[in-house]
């Protein structure tokens, strides 16, 4: 009885430690990467407008709803993610979308760092070229795309982009 008592308690202990070891995969927690500074709240548009009025432009450019072109920076909200949070901001000249910067990409160890190295510049380059977040997803970092796309949606929409 003494043996059956012992091995139960020792294989509980076990089946305890297995289930709470923390992968290196899963990132420590809440570490973040400011890569380009900015407010983590993020989703306002600051800026000024290009004094144009009239008509809405016919070739797409966005306005602030009174005719005026928008230009200036916009930051998007923070998109929670399985490898941490991604954020990111645009800049906005004569209602097109001129950059788009990483303010926050996951970065717990060294893999995220490697991926996100990687992914973050063809994700901006696909930004720019489509003017919208409809962009294709980065092949090994589909949660990074995912959230740049949130992320790039909530700051066109701050933006009044179209």
């Amino acid at each position: 009885m003494r043996r059956i008592t012992i091995w139960l308690l020792s294989t509980v202990a076990a089946l305890v430690l297995l289930f709470s070891y923390r992968t290196s995969t899963m990132g420590a927690g809440g570490e973040t990467s400011a890569v380009a500074g900015g407010d983590p709240a993020g989703g306002a548009f600051s800026g000024t407008d290009g004094g144009a009025t009239g008509p809405a432009p016919s070739d797409g450019a966005a306005t602030d709803g009174s005719g005026t072109t928008g230009s200036g920076t916009a930051t998007g909200s923070v998109a929670q993610t399985r490898w941490g949070p991604v954020q990111v901001r645009i800049t906005v000249s004569g209602g097109k979308i001129t950059d788009v910067a990483a303010v926050q990409v996951p970065d717990g160890n060294h893999r995220d760092q490697e991926i996100n190295d990687y992914a973050v510049p063809i994700l901006r380059q696909e930004a720019l070229a489509a003017q919208s977040a409809r962009i294709d997803t980065v092949s090994g970092a589909t949660v990074t795309s995912d959230g740049y796309r949130e992320s790039l949606q909530s700051a066109i929409d701050a933006a009044h982009l179209r």
